[in-house]
């Protein structure tokens, strides 16, 4: 098949037979749209970086799926990680009793609901580049996204944390 032998024009004839199934099984499973079309992509990235996993004699269709369920597997893992996290840094603050937070816990409080709200996985990529610090190219091997993504991501997820965390006043 032309796209196990890394063809370009083959990515492209894939992802035009096959988008709107993978994309579908990404809302249905994520309920939300920009997920959705976040995973969809990931999903055609990692297709193009596997292609030699591929067998062209099974059906395409069932090997998308199979990259598909690791895709969603992994956002809902994404999700999960981000639930306990704020969970727990619930639990400290009661156990801690009603003393008055500092500014600088309520600061990380208000950032961390704001990199819930920005959802997968522009919250995990904008983690790894300012909590741990890591260049936006080690990110896009990490996450098997083109570079390119990546700094999209950045860029739309801190211009939606902005507008989260901005104060208007009257």
């Amino acid at each position: 098949m032309r796209f196990a032998a890394g063809e370009p024009a083959a990515m492209h004839d894939l992802y035009r037979q096959h988008a709107s199934f993978v994309f579908s099984l990404c809302m249905a499973a994520l309920r939300h749209r920009q997920d959705a079309e976040d995973a969809t992509q990931q999903v055609f990235t990692r297709a193009r970086r596997s292609r030699e996993s591929y067998d062209p004699t099974q059906p395409t269709g069932a090997w998308l799926t199979g990259i598909t369920r690791r895709v969603i597997a992994d956002v809902f893992a994404r999700r999960e990680r981000d639930l306990q996290t704020a969970e727990a840094g619930a639990d400290v603050m009661a156990r801690n009793g009603p003393t008055q937070p500092t500014d600088a816990v309520v600061d990380r409080v208000v950032v961390q609901q704001s990199l819930r709200q920005l959802g997968p996985p522009q919250d995990e990529i904008i983690r790894l580049a300012y909590s741990e610090d890591l260049p936006l190219r080690t990110i896009a091997e990490r996450l098997e996204m083109p570079l390119g993504t990546v700094k999209s991501h950045v860029h739309r997820g801190l211009a939606r944390m902005r507008e989260s965390l901005e104060v208007h006043s009257d």
